[in-house]
């Protein structure tokens, strides 16, 4: 029998079509019942029994059961008992369950393997008795229970002898079934009738948390343009930028103008298919209803995710308590940020299958369900997805490959994902770039001699971290005879070489900033400019933009000038180098004076400056040791400063704050600076509290009293529980971003964390663009150049700053990234025992710090939930702790831990930390150092494959030309 079913649907070009199909029917399928006279039995034994005794008080009869795709989708253990037989298994309820969890599916088609669970798979959208057509306006929903229902009905009438009982958890699908005298039943009612089989009332699936109306429908709908524009406008809804957990993914936040916190929005189902960075239109909820960020860390496990346990909504725990913040939920998306995602491709457990689960490499992003004939060959490897859509009725968004970056673990493909994750420019500069650079030799001509101040007598050296080729900066430091001090402050003209329009001038701007990554670094500008004529090398004389001051020995200054120079810098020390030259009395050269003359300066800055209000913080950084051939992390260790790098950095911040006066005085409207804006008081309740539990009280009122009560917090017996506070109250500060002088008040130019009133970036050309800008506007003012429309126009200039603050914030998460992966690497193959300090305390986790790498991880813990663990930790949210075992995990307490690297995660390698001490039976795990003998041995290797790294560091930087940075050659060179 052949049913046709005409309709009409437009296409994409508006033209209408006529669409026909034809749909089989028979009446030769069987319906699996034994000895069943009305169909033709196949000659195997037949799988439904019609005379099984019951198990259920219930229904004591013999019966068939009949599940709806509800029953599949949630009680698959429940069907999967021994207890449960002669189950009819319906095309549309393996259609539906193949479509929404192919792990379920394949689960199914074990059970219906299963010789002794007597199951049936019957075709019933192919019989001629059971078919049904979809009315117009039906949902798909609406209709797979149509046919689900007229399927049990028909096996009730044609199987006489025999009840077929439908199973479902379907409000609306069970009231339907019993209006029309269909035997019908829950799940929990039948296990509940089940006396001999009290075990399976443990495995019945919660169904509470469904979403409400539309079973099939995951999300709400999201409102229109128009609708949300209304709304924003009337104050009904807010809009802003959403922002993703990456550590919890059924939470996020939204960033909404006017309001001192974000907007809390908790649970998949008021999430409503936010992705990161989508600017998005959210309800608030009353403020009964305000919620705290939830205490856990939630994976999303994909494939093996019950997605109706995790629509929920705020748990009570977290309603109305004090510290709650603004909660809402999303209505709409007013513009989507979908870009191209890395990460990899989860095979579908069914081998035949073509659709499967890509699993971004950002944990801020959901996974992406794609569909390609190519998941074997892209199995381990890197790929790039684009999302195209998210449907209401689909878990997950749907997107499509778009090409395979290479295998998993290699270093080329892991930078690659870290460039491209965090949108980093890193092509070769292009042919019209290229075109803008000098052509070498380079020279010096008499007209810029005549045009520049000549420096090139002054004893100029640069000061910089070991390796570096980029030297923006030099510095100078002589004695005048009014016992005053002229100190100078020279920085690369990179102005002079990048003018404004060009094809170099636009890729800069693009790029906005160099990216030093472990190892390699992206350029802002071609490494012609970077790295040699821009680049203040010792003993070559390059072009320089200096601000020269003339200051007492208290450091006030008496005048500053400002001027293009020619320099010729004498030495490019390292940090070391200097700090050698200042503490070694025997030098007397004239950089070695310059250099003891600035850091005394220096220190009287420092000094002025955080009586002033500066703050002092603190964050854990590490340095690697890189193989020179291999380029793999030998060794990693905590940066190490020393007084040279305060000695450079205040002079730097100097010069900022010289510059920035300057600028604002003659563009009031159109000055490039740089603002840090005060936290608001929210921000430092984790740091009050922390404080307060260990008997201190920080004041947060301003930023001279944090940093005065940031000082007196000290605890003898905890050396290092001062920089931890230190850490902590850098996590409370706001991001530090430019601006333009005509776009705020002035009141708002306020730097906070360096207490000073006005502050911009004048010191490093060669790697931020803001600098070259702020070159031009003082060039300007020093009339050693002309203006140009774009630099007045403060809208412009606007625009540039939310582009280069933009690509500021990707360069330090690319930069933090390259940290981790280094990390992995050096860990892979290592284990190692450490001290550490617990940080933050979660409710199922603990936060620790190891100060001799400067790393931080997390210790996941057993809860009370998991009856199956050996230990179980009692979460404390007042003080806040974890205790187990007569053992009791506070913030800031010392502990040992066990460092290493999981593998077994192929997508997201982690740094995985075991807790040693204190021991915790059935938690912690044992030492692995058996005598001191074997400890001895490891620091004895420690430190020969640390010497090893400074030898391979040495030769390196002697085949580059670099300075050497031993003591013993330092002085050699000196003398």
């Amino acid at each position: 029998m052949l049913k046709h079913k005409t309709f009409l649907k437009k296409n994409r070009r508006g033209n209408v079509l006529k669409i026909v199909r034809e749909h089989y029917l028979r009446d030769d399928l069987w319906c699996g019942v034994q000895g069943c006279e009305d169909c033709r039995q196949p000659a195997h034994e037949a799988p439904l029994e019609r005379a099984a005794p019951s198990v259920s008080s219930a229904v004591p009869e013999p019966h068939l059961l009949l599940p709806d795709t509800n029953v599949i989708l949630h009680q698959l253990e429940i069907l999967s008992s021994d207890a449960i037989k002669n189950v009819i298994l319906l095309k549309t309820v393996l259609d539906e369950a193949r479509k929404r969890s192919p792990p379920l599916y394949k689960k199914l088609t074990d059970l219906m393997s299963s010789t002794n669970k007597h199951c049936y798979v019957f075709i019933n959208e192919h019989h001629k008795d059971t078919y049904v057509e979809r009315v117009p306006g039906e949902t798909s929903n609406d209709y797979s229970d149509r046919l689900i229902r007229r399927a049990a009905l028909w096996y009730n009438e044609h199987a006489t002898g025999v009840k077929t009982l439908l199973l479902t958890d379907d409000r609306e699908n069970l009231r339907r079934a019993r209006k029309e005298d269909l035997p019908s039943m829950r799940v929990s009612a039948y296990v509940w009738s089940m006396p001999d089989h009290p075990e399976l009332a443990d495995q019945l699936a919660s169904l509470e948390l469904g979403v409400p109306g539309d079973g099939a429908v995951c999300y709400p709908e999201h409102l229109g343009l128009a609708l949300l524009q209304a709304g924003i406008k009337s104050g009904t809804y807010r809009q802003g930028k959403f922002f993703a957990r990456d550590d919890n993914y059924l939470e996020g936040t939204v960033m909404v103008e006017g309001l001192e916190q974000p907007v809390l929005i908790q649970g998949r189902y008021n999430l409503n298919r936010a992705v990161q960075d989508d600017i998005v239109a959210v309800e608030l909820f009353p403020r009964e209803r305000w919620s705290v960020p939830s205490n856990l860390a939630i994976e999303d496990v994909g494939f093996d995710n019950d997605f109706s346990c995790e629509l929920g909504f705020p748990p009570e725990c977290c309603l109305g308590q004090a510290a709650a913040q603004p909660t809402g939920r999303v209505v709409g998306v007013i513009k989507r940020k979908w870009r191209q995602y890395c990460g990899m491709v989860e095979l579908n457990p069914i081998p035949e299958e073509i659709h499967h689960q890509f699993v971004p490499a950002n944990g801020r992003v959901p996974r992406v369900l794609i569909q390609t004939a190519r998941g074997q060959q892209l199995a381990g490897k890197r790929v790039v997805v684009t999302i195209d859509s998210w449907p209401r009725n689909s878990r997950y968004p749907l997107g499509h490959f778009c090409r395979d970056l290479g295998k998993i673990g290699t270093k080329s493909a892991e930078n690659e994902v870290l460039l491209l994750e965090h949108d980093v420019p890193h092509s070769h500069f292009s042919d019209g770039v290229m075109a803008c650079l000098p052509r070498l030799p380079w020279e010096i001509t008499p007209q810029d001699v005549a045009n520049r101040v000549d420096l090139r007598h002054v004893d100029v050296c640069s000061v910089d971290p070991p390796g570096c080729t980029d030297i923006d900066d030099a510095l100078h430091c002589k004695r005048l005879e009014s016992g005053n001090f002229e100190v100078g402050v020279h920085i690369a003209d990179v102005s002079h070489f990048i003018r404004p329009g060009t094809a170099i001038d636009k890729e800069a701007a693009n790029r906005g900033t160099t990216v030093y990554l472990i190892d390699k670094r992206i350029d802002m500008v071609p490494d012609l400019l970077s790295s040699n004529l821009c680049s203040l090398r010792g003993g070559e004389e390059r072009f320089a933009f200096s601000c020269i001051w003339e200051v007492t020995p208290d450091a006030e200054i008496v005048h500053t000038k400002f001027h293009k120079s020619i320099i010729r810098s004498r030495a490019a020390l390292t940090y070391g180098e200097a700090q050698l030259k200042i503490d070694d009395a025997s030098q007397q050269d004239a950089v070695s004076q310059s250099l003891r003359g600035l850091n005394s300066l220096a220190k009287v800055l420092k000094r002025r400056r955080l009586e002033n209000g500066a703050l002092l913080l603190a964050s854990p950084e590490i340095r690697f040791h890189i193989d020179s051939e291999t380029h793999d992390p030998i060794d990693v260790q905590a940066k190490q400063l020393l007084e040279t790098n305060s000695m450079v950095e205040e002079f730097m911040l100097l010069a900022n704050v010289s510059v920035a006066e300057k600028i604002l005085e003659e563009f009031p409207e159109c000055a490039l600076l740089r603002r840090h804006p005060q936290p608001p008081p929210n921000n430092f309740q984790p740091l009050v509290k922390a404080a307060e539990l260990q008997g201190f009280k920080l004041n947060v009122d301003s930023n001279k009293a944090l940093q005065e009560s940031l000082n007196l917090a000290v605890r003898p017996d905890n050396p290092y529980f001062n920089t931890m506070l230190r850490i902590m109250a850098t996590r409370c500060m706001m991001q530090a971003v430019y601006f333009c002088t005509g776009t705020i008040s002035r009141d708002q130019f306020q730097h906070y964390g360096l207490a000073a009133p006005i502050y911009t970036h004048f010191t490093s050309p060669i790697r931020r663009y803001a600098d070259i800008i702020v070159h031009r506007l003082l060039a300007v003012v020093t009339g050693q150049d002309s203006t140009y429309k774009e630099l007045l126009d403060k809208r412009r200039t606007q625009s540039t700053c939310n582009h280069i603050n933009y690509r500021h914030r990707m360069a330090q998460y690319s930069q933090r990234a390259s940290v981790g992966l280094h990390t992995h690497l050096f860990f892979k193959e290592r284990v190692r025992e450490e001290e550490g300090y617990v940080l933050l305390v979660k409710q199922n986790a603990v936060s620790v710090l190891v100060p001799k790498y400067g790393l931080e991880s997390t210790i996941l813990l057993p809860g009370s939930e998991r009856e199956n663990a050996r230990v179980q930790f009692v979460y404390d949210d007042k003080v806040p702790s974890q205790a187990a075992g007569g053992v009791t995990l506070k913030t800031f307490d010392k502990v040992i831990v066990q460092l290493s690297v999981e593998s077994r995660n192929v997508q997201q390698q982690k740094l995985v930390m075991k807790l040693i001490k204190p021991e915790i039976p059935g938690f912690t795990v044992e030492s692995q150092r058996t005598d001191p003998t074997e400890a001895a041995e490891t620091e004895a290797m420690d430190e020969l494959v640390t010497a090893t790294a400074e030898t391979a560091q040495r030769k390196k930087r002697r085949s580059a030309g670099g300075a050497e940075t031993t003591p013993k050659r330092a002085k050699r060179k000196a003398k």
